[in-house]
């Protein structure tokens, strides 16, 4: 699919993202698409394909970000949701779609109408959202397409857990090897046989227990997990079907510092030659490495992975099972404590836990940095 190539042409290269977001709406029929992100220090950022410039710019100057209903009532919708995916048929009733300020107005004005929306976590710290904004005159998005988005949002996910690091090191005033040395995460980039053609600083620290190169090729020590990442490098290397599954960690248990590793493939695509490319030209893949981390919180995607929650509830779970209330996991998130109550009960339900101290041994080795 024309869309998930776009989006990993744009992992090493994020300048690439508003034509990896255009790729993402076309697939769709629509408008545009557009990422929002929130950094470390609470600032937002944001990133929307050119089919949506002119609406963003007025966003901004008129204050629109002041009656966006949207934003405002997301969060609360997205941790009830049984899925990942919103749209403005969780957010709004037909008579205030007519009615807003948001809808009538600024919507109304630059031709738009339905959208449909999904959150993303590819990094602990860092939460996203990415959506797809259709034309006025086109009908709300069935659950085929909203299933699709889901689908997509999980490759976009993937490619920003090394993207929105280069994003926020501002990548683009450097050369792509000297942004990666200075990554804290572990980045190796490989070949398609898994040989390691560059190893950051950080990633060079956490391989040699269970995950180690051997033989020039990155590998891990257990058989289990060393198939898989085998696997997922042979995968990358294919592309088209083998892009379009839902991509997973591989989890490698680390017993030097008494947890695990999660690598993270990312396929690499290139769409013409420049300065990115002369240093990937042989590279078909990105593993990403990240480290579990005592007295930290859980990564909420991991935690989806792994217990098989929405990422709503797996943010709530990772916030409780580091011992945080309902009430005050629900201010983190901007939901309300009945909410987390709400979602942390569903949690319950389907992991067949019953206490917080359950939940809290459970998560105590998933945390991830």
């Amino acid at each position: 699919m024309a869309a998930v190539e776009a989006i990993y042409e744009a992992a090493p290269a994020p300048e690439r993202w508003p034509a990896a977001l255009q790729a993402i709406a076309d697939a769709f029929g629509d408008v545009g698409a557009h990422l929002i992100y929130q950094r470390e220090d609470g600032a937002y950022g944001t990133i929307c394909s050119p089919g949506l410039d002119a609406a963003q710019r007025d966003y901004e100057a008129g204050q629109w970000w002041r009656h966006d209903v949207r934003f405002s009532r997301s969060l609360e919708c997205g941790a009830i949701s049984r899925s990942d995916t919103v749209s403005d048929r969780d957010i709004a009733t037909l008579e205030e779609m007519k009615s807003l300020p948001f809808y009538a107005q600024f919507l109304r004005s630059h031709g738009l109408g339905w959208f449909g929306g999904v959150g993303i976590s590819p990094d602990p710290r860092v939460g996203v959202a990415l959506s797809v904004q259709r034309a006025m005159e086109k009908g709300p998005l069935s659950e085929a397409e909203l299933d699709l988005l889901s689908r997509l949002g999980r490759h976009v996910e993937n490619a920003l857990r090394l993207g929105i690091r280069l994003i926020n090191a501002e990548a683009s005033q450097q050369a792509l090897a000297d942004a990666l040395t200075r990554l804290g995460v572990g980045v190796f980039l490989l070949a398609g046989d898994g040989r390691v053609l560059f190893a950051n600083p950080a990633g060079q620290v956490l391989a040699g227990d269970g995950l180690l190169v051997s033989g020039g090729r990155l590998t891990a020590r257990a058989e289990a997990p060393r198939e898989m990442l085998r696997a997922r490098i042979a995968d990358a290397a294919l592309g088209d079907a083998a892009l379009l599954a839902a991509p997973r960690p591989v989890v490698v248990q680390d017993r030097q510092r008494d947890g695990f590793l999660a690598v993270h493939v990312i396929p690499v695509r290139m769409a013409d030659r420049g300065a990115v490319e002369a240093l990937l030209a042989d590279v078909v893949a990105i593993a990403v490495v990240t480290s579990s981390q005592v007295d930290g919180p859980a990564d909420p995607a991991l935690v989806r992975d792994l217990l098989g929650l929405t990422l709503a509830e797996a943010r709530v779970t990772a916030l409780v099972g580091m011992g945080l209330a309902p009430r005050e996991a629900g201010e983190r998130l901007g939901i309300t404590e009945e909410t987390a109550r709400t979602t942390l009960k569903r949690v319950f339900q389907k992991t067949g836990l019953t206490r917080q101290s359950e939940l809290s041994a459970l998560l105590a080795r998933m945390a991830v940095r």
